[in-house]
């Protein structure tokens, strides 16, 4: 389970802060990362981050998002700043995970957080 937080209404130029939190049994998470989805357009990946520390941007997001992750607590976040009219969407948070050392590798989704940025 994805457990996201920290959408909200925020001003252009202003700044947020979602977190999201992986839970139950898990043996590794290989890349964990934010998609979003804006009304009449499709998910598109916004950030993401691998367990080693490799990140990849969206260009529309390089130099004002940054992502981090805490592999002890299972958690990812996503620092927005300079937050444009044009990064409305809803938030998911997306982890690639293994249960268990038997299984898998399965994508896991958050149930997404609203971003709105307007004035």
């Amino acid at each position: 389970q994805l457990q996201a937080s920290g959408g909200g209404l925020v001003q252009p130029g202003g700044s947020l802060r979602l977190s999201c939190a992986a839970s139950g049994s898990i043996f590794s998470i290989n890349v964990m990362g934010w998609y979003r989805q804006a009304p009449g357009k499709q998910r598109e990946l916004v950030a993401a981050i691998t367990s080693g520390g490799n990140r990849n941007y969206a260009d529309s997001v390089k130099g004002r998002f940054t992502i981090s992750r805490d592999n002890a607590k299972n958690t990812v976040h996503l620092q927005m700043n300079s937050l444009k009219p044009e990064d409305t969407a809803v938030y998911y948070c997306n982890a690639v995970l293994r249960r268990a050392w038997y299984d898998g590798e399965h994508d896991y989704w958050g149930q997404g957080t609203l971003v709105t940025v307007s004035s």
